[in-house]
């Protein structure tokens, strides 16, 4: 995995401090590692988002989504869910379809750094719930979050087209295959329109 700087987390190592700060330097980790579809497809890591930029670009457009459109969902949940719904690549990394690893094992390597991480603080067990109640799309909020990580996705590579730095249409055609809520598959289209 290509990063910018080595896991925060090791500067850590062997000292005895606060499980928060802890999981604070682990989590900061996703400031560093790129997304790696990009790279793979040719941008410059200069101008390759990083996977924190990408989970906050869900918790922004989760919000403002569900405000406009869903207004029955828990949009505290969506909010914890979109920010957490990453932590997995923490220590397992941002695997993509090009990559040879099956679903399985990249779910369980997700799920052991989502423990490693909230496992030691003390409503870490509420976290792991919510992160794989996401994984596994069991409610309206994660469901909802599965689709606008999606989007969110696909609003970045319009921003990098529109920059000139690359054609994404892959990037359009895998959204176009995952959106399923009218709303938003309405949007993804005035998109294309574009």
């Amino acid at each position: 995995m290509q990063t910018k700087a080595p896991n925060p987390a090791t500067l850590l190592e062997n000292e005895k401090i606060s499980p928060w700060l802890a999981a604070y330097f682990e989590i900061n980790h996703l400031k560093h590692l790129y997304r790696q579809g990009w790279l793979q497809r040719g941008l410059p890591p200069e101008r390759c988002e990083s996977v924190a930029e990408h989970s906050f670009g869900v918790a922004v457009l989760a919000c403002l989504l569900a405000e406009a459109y869903y207004p029955d969902l828990d949009i505290l949940k969506v909010l914890r869910m979109a920010l957490i719904h990453d932590f997995g690549e923490i220590y397992a990394g941002d695997f993509t379809p090009d990559d040879r690893i099956t679903p399985g094992e990249k779910n369980q390597l997700e799920r052991e750094s989502v423990a490693r991480i909230f496992s030691k603080l003390p409503q870490g067990d509420e976290y792991i719930q919510l992160w794989e109640e996401f994984e596994s799309g069991t409610s309206p909020e994660a469901h909802f979050i599965q689709q606008v990580d999606k989007f969110e996705m696909v609003l970045q590579a319009s921003v990098y087209e529109h920059l000139g730095l690359d054609t994404l249409d892959e990037f359009f055609d895998h959204a176009r295959e995952i959106i399923s809520t009218p709303e938003l598959k309405h949007l993804l289209e005035s998109l294309e329109r574009k």
